[in-house]
């Protein structure tokens, strides 16, 4: 019996969804766009959601338009076509794309989670979720003992003591080269190796790509102390903005009797790698602040302290009198329950 092939059914238009509030991205079929008047030449349909353009297609060939972030104009062509897949941002008469997934754009004085990639001579390649690989520069730790001098070929001896592949740590961006490769500095109490904790990665990080409708937002504080319930005690939480979180024990710096010497016991505990002892309550409330992190994210909602605390509290509330197994998961309709209720309060 002989096949027939038949012709595949038109995809159904693929659309993402927006807020009420930014109707005024849509666009005309005609080409108007309803800001500050109307003009000509956009080829997007009206509607209650934006479209998404993908990567070579025609946005506009109105010259009264910008190409802005994450568009291009073809050669010897004034026309605007977008160069990734996303959604469209107007800025008055700038026009950018807003990809739904892209890399970490670092920006000096970002906090960020990193893991060591590659040890060098005299400095360090670390994973952050950009496009390239940061360098952290011996000259940009601290040295044990809180010592202010010159780095020695000794200490380039010693390299591996301080940072060795897999360590996670937290830094700062202390430049960005033209390339967009980062370069990272330690030089820092709050900064250095991370223990005795738990690693997660979300998306939507950094400001970009889905970060206008969720994921990490930079905020005013980025790693903070989190009190919990259920004899589970203090737990920090380090939000990087390149979309890396650590979930860690709260554990109290040693405090050394004497002038400086605060600065001198943080810096020889920053590059152990001896974890302390976890309580199985304290693991239970870390699996649940990232329980609330994620179902944040799948909601769309911004990650922050504020964010963060909330949910936490709602799960909390939505456990007790619930003594049934599983009932510490976050997944799900439960989750979507934790994100309604935090809006809604």
């Amino acid at each position: 019996m002989p096949i027939s092939i038949l012709p595949p059914a038109p995809a159904p238009s693929i659309s993402y969804g927006a807020d009420p509030s930014d109707s005024d991205d849509d666009f005309d079929l005609d080409g108007d766009i309803d800001m500050e008047g109307t003009s000509r030449g956009l080829k997007r349909p009206r509607t209650s959601q934006r479209h998404i353009v993908t990567p070579g297609e025609l946005v506009t060939d109105d010259t009264q338009w910008m190409r802005g972030h994450g568009a291009y104009h073809p050669p010897d062509s004034t026309a605007i076509h977008s160069s990734v897949f996303g959604t469209i941002l107007k800025t008055n008469k700038l026009l950018s794309i807003i990809p739904l997934r892209a890399r970490y754009t670092p920006e000096i004085g970002d906090l960020v989670i990193g893991r060591i990639i590659e040890v060098q001579q005299r400095r360090w390649k670390v994973e952050v979720a950009a496009p390239l690989l940061a360098s952290l520069p011996l000259s940009g730790i601290n040295l044990p003992g809180g010592a202010l001098r010159r780095r020695t070929a000794v200490d380039e001896l010693n390299i591996r003591n301080f940072f060795t592949e897999g360590d996670l740590l937290v830094a700062e961006v202390q430049s960005v080269y033209e390339s967009g490769q980062a370069t990272l500095h330690t030089r820092s109490t709050k900064y250095g190796k991370l223990r005795n904790g738990f690693f997660m990665s979300v998306s939507g990080a950094g400001g970009g790509g889905l970060a206008r409708k969720g994921g990490i937002a930079r905020s005013r504080r980025q790693v903070f102390t989190l009190s919990t319930g259920r004899g589970g005690g203090d737990i920090d939480v380090i939000l990087g903005v390149n979309g890396f979180i650590w979930i860690a024990k709260h554990v109290k710096p040693k405090m050394e009797e004497g002038p400086n010497r605060l600065e001198e016991s943080v810096s020889m505990d920053v590059y152990s790698s001896q974890n302390n002892d976890i309580g199985v309550e304290t693991r239970r409330e870390i699996a649940r602040v990232a329980g609330v992190i994620r179902a944040l994210v799948e909601g769309g909602r911004r990650v922050d302290e504020e964010m963060v605390v909330k949910a936490y509290e709602v799960s909390l509330e939505m456990e007790e009198g619930m003594d049934v197994e599983g009932g510490d998961f976050l997944g799900g309709e439960k989750g979507r329950r934790v994100v309604e209720a935090v809006m809604s309060g």
